[in-house]
């Protein structure tokens, strides 16, 4: 039977690029669910997206026979998990984008792992030093001037309802992230994320159902290209890494790479749209590396040389 160990470590560097990787395929989420989002209603793909996903992970589990879990509790923590993570973060991110502008929303979806430290500090007992919060501020500080630019005031009551679903979507994440991190070690990763993203799937497609016309999807060549590389790489294959670095790494090191998004994204504009950036962003992206680094590079001791003691 394959056996799961979670232990806390510093940041390894195989740690480090599975998280950039993981990341760097979150950035390439945004712009394929945009372009699924003309051929599909947003439940419906929501749903479908996690339901594949899912269904993916456990195949690929079941073949490579990794155990089922069969604690009660696991269960349960994994529900959470499903619910929180798919169900409310699919369903405020699919959403959101109807009602504010990118920036607004990765500004305030960027408070997660803020959201998720505090969260982590009181149920998992992971303490974060002076240095490691000056990072996770750091970080924030970069998103926002990062999106600085295309943050547009708005009043209107469909802005307060985007804020609102954006709002959900974080709280979501951050519990499931954390329900996550109690969970390392328990479950493999492979069945347990594909569990969890199954069970938040269902919720999605009774909604979907409810509210939606399942007829407005329109089956091509390029939805489906989009729909699976969402499905399978920017779902399966980034929830999947992300629990395995949980199972060695503290939730809120990990987390800080969560800013990294952003900046993955606007690397994705300038080298395959032609965009340009301005010198917040750049200084954004900048704050934002460093605040990274504040949270995850160990401080060098200083031993004493003994030599030098009289």
């Amino acid at each position: 039977m394959h056996n799961v160990k979670s232990i806390n470590q510093p940041m390894t560097a195989a740690n480090g690029f599975r998280l950039i990787l993981v990341m760097v395929l979150w950035a390439i989420c945004f712009p394929l669910i945009t372009m699924g989002l003309d051929s599909a209603p947003h439940l419906g793909f929501a749903a479908m997206r996690a339901f594949l996903a899912g269904v993916a992970l456990l195949v690929v589990g079941a073949a490579l026979r990794r155990p089922f879990p069969s604690d009660r509790n696991a269960w349960g923590i994994l529900g959470v998990v499903g619910i929180g993570a798919t169900t409310l973060g699919f369903l405020g991110m699919f959403h959101a984008a109807e009602y504010v502008s990118p920036g607004v929303a990765t500004v305030i979806a960027s408070t997660q792992p803020l959201m998720a430290a505090v969260l982590a500090h009181f149920l998992l007992q992971e303490r974060l030093d002076t240095r490691s919060k000056a990072g996770l501020l750091l970080g924030f500080l970069g998103i926002v001037l990062i999106v600085a630019p295309n943050m547009l005031p708005e009043t209107s009551g469909k802005y307060a309802k985007g804020i609102a679903y954006i709002v959900l979507s974080a709280l979501g994440i951050t519990i499931a992230n954390v329900a996550m991190k109690s969970l390392a070690g328990r479950v493999d990763a492979l069945m347990g994320m594909g569990i969890q993203l199954v069970l938040g799937a269902f919720p999605l497609t009774v909604l979907a159902l409810a509210t939606e016309d399942s007829g407005r999807i329109q089956w091509s060549l390029q939805f489906g290209a989009v729909f699976l590389a969402l499905a399978l790489l920017g779902t399966s294959v980034v929830f999947w890494l992300w629990f395995s670095v949980l199972e060695q790494v503290e939730l809120s090191h990990a987390n800080a790479f969560n800013f990294l998004v952003p900046v993955f994204g606007l690397a994705i504009g300038v080298g395959l749209f032609g965009e340009t950036i301005g010198w917040t962003s750049a200084i954004g992206a900048t704050l934002t590396i460093v605040g990274i680094a504040f949270v995850n590079v160990p401080r060098v001791s200083r031993v004493p040389d003994r030599r030098s003691i009289h």
